[in-house]
């Protein structure tokens, strides 16, 4: 092999420096492999906006060299890039069966096509150009989890994915531990590794523990039981189901998304309900509340999930009946937690009581913590090492772990969204950047809204808009009505009439001077008009709305 050319480049697009949006391209020659497509939600700023997306300007700039896409888990954050991505790429895509299933939902939603999507499994081998890879089993917060070993001309790669060290899972499928130390034991050139959990220390308690928890929570509850958790978490979905069962209560399904992914997990064998546990949620009229669970989306506190609404009474197949008992099975995602609080104190105004801190075993989390991270490496040991999956702190935390472990410093290499990682046999380091960053999703839009449409949003959020109505003789530009003015969000006009003449009085004194000053163009009127408004408002009010003027010739 000729070695100027024994290089590969690892491009992450997504995931570094922020939580979500994971992706990370891998090229070698003219050839590229994409791991994971995932998407985040938006800030608090980011007004209006849906989703955000990655950047995929490189992937469009070399649309012929991506050959196929690979997943690791079927996580929003790691597929739901997915239904875009594919309406201008025809690659096949590789996940596991569950992986697939969610993926084919959102992809139907989206209207687009899932005849390139091909199942694997941890015996799978993919040959891809000049990578070969192999899957092999972790466990997540979500089954059919998996970490990448990648196969490349200048050597293997292992990306983890998402995962934890759990040694009693839910469904018996226990983390393949000889797989990772037989690849150590081969050589492994690069590790990538899931840093989400970096800070927390100790090991990450099993799922199992949730279960027995449900259990004494749904033995001692006198009525109904509505539980809220993550739609992909089969496993938590599951626990619930047996606890139902041993206390002999029915359980009823709500949320879109529960119930797609309820019936996906179920169609492929991942979640087991025995015959006749399972009602409609019109049905659970018909049972004593003491009869019933209720599973249910909204367990970080969206606007519009079936438990928000409950929390307000403003669902319309289901209500809160004083004694209820509601556990809600996850922890806030930062950003969320106003969201949440807001829900559970709603709840406890219907007269729920509500169950919803980690100290009482209703959560666990699906990343490895300290220790577990530590054995990852240890299993592995890799001769270079590249923090993923985590904000900046998480990353230079996960560095110095590494550090701690006794990996040489020159060996590890912190990137960001869009570096060109560069690695041979003998080297890694950073040579270059691509395009990367967010592309924001709004309704039908799809990155046509940018930082200008956002600040407009934030000013008309804070400080409102005024719109100036008035018009000008077509000839000697002079004004010949008006200016009315029309207040949203700024003040309200009746209350404020002192206010709103003087401003009128100066758009009109503006237009005048330059009406003197045989200024004749529009957007120097618009302007002035602008200017001269904005300065007298802020100095009575101190806000600046948005000021919009509005001139017709007549």
């Amino acid at each position: 092999m000729n070695k100027t050319q024994e290089k590969l480049n690892i491009i992450p697009l997504g995931g570094l420096g922020e939580i979500g949006k994971n992706m990370t391209a891998f090229r070698y020659g003219d050839d590229i492999i994409l791991v994971d497509a995932g998407l985040a939600f938006p800030e608090d700023d980011m007004l209006g906006i849906d989703l955000v997306i990655p950047d995929t300007t490189y992937l469009m700039e070399n649309k012929d060299k991506l050959k196929a896409i690979f997943l690791t888990h079927g996580h929003e954050d790691h597929i739901g890039a997915l239904p875009f991505l594919l309406k201008d790429f025809d690659v096949p895509v590789y996940g596991m069966p569950l992986t697939l299933g969610i993926l084919t939902g959102r992809l139907k939603e989206n209207g687009v096509s899932s005849s390139n999507l091909k199942t694997v499994t941890p015996a799978s081998i993919v040959r891809v150009g000049p990578f070969k890879l192999e899957f092999i089993r972790v466990n997540h917060s979500i089954p059919d989890a998996v970490a990448i070993a990648i196969h490349t001309p200048v050597g293997v790669i292992v990306h983890t994915g998402d995962y934890k060290f759990d040694q009693t899972p839910v469904d018996g499928q226990v983390t393949e531990f000889s797989r990772f130390a037989e690849l150590g034991d081969r050589g492994v050139l690069l590790l990538l590794a899931d840093s989400t959990n970096v800070e927390r220390p100790g090991y990450t308690p099993s799922e199992k523990i949730v279960g027995k928890t449900l259990d004494a929570r749904f033995r001692y509850a006198k009525n109904r039981i509505i539980v809220a958790t993550f739609s992909s978490n089969v496993h938590r979905i599951q626990q619930v189901v047996d606890s139902a069962v041993k206390n002999k209560r029915k359980v009823a399904v709500i949320g879109r998304s529960m119930v797609n992914v309820v019936n996906i997990a179920s169609e492929i064998g991942y979640l087991k309900i025995p015959e006749g546990v399972l009602i409609d949620i019109d049905d659970i009229k018909n049972f004593t509340p003491s009869q019933v669970v209720i599973i249910t989306t909204g367990s970080q506190g969206e606007p519009m999930s079936a438990l928000t609404r409950i929390s307000m009474n403003d669902h319309k197949k289901v209500g809160i009946i004083p004694g209820d008992t509601v556990i809600i099975s996850a922890t806030p995602i930062p950003g969320n937690e106003k969201g949440v609080f807001r829900t559970i104190d709603n709840l406890y105004k219907q007269g729920a009581e509500v169950i919803y801190e980690k100290s009482m075993g209703v959560h666990v989390s699906g990343h490895a913590s300290q220790e577990e991270i530590k054995m990852m490496h240890n299993l592995v040991r890799p001769k270079f090492f590249m923090p993923v999956h985590g904000e900046y702190r998480h990353l230079i935390k996960h560095k110095q772990l590494a550090l701690s472990l006794g990996m040489p410093k020159e060996n590890i290499v912190i990137a960001e969204n869009g570096s060109v990682v560069e690695l041979t046999p003998n080297s890694i380091c950073l040579n270059g950047k691509v395009t990367a960053g967010k592309v924001l999703v709004d309704g039908l839009g799809v990155g046509d809204v940018g930082n200008v449409v956002l600040r407009d949003r934030r000013q008309l959020s804070q400080d409102g808009i005024l719109i100036v109505v008035v018009s000008v003789d077509k000839a000697t530009r002079s004004v010949v009505a008006g200016p009315d003015i029309v207040s949203r969000g700024f003040v309200y006009v009746r209350e404020s009439e002192d206010l709103i003449d003087t401003a009128k009085e100066r758009v009109i004194i503006a237009l005048n001077r330059c009406h003197d000053n045989n200024i004749t163009e529009w957007a120097a009127l618009k302007s002035a008009v602008r200017d001269a408004l904005g300065r007298y408002l802020y100095e009575k009010t101190r806000r600046r709305p948005m000021i919009l003027p509005l001139i017709m010739e007549v």
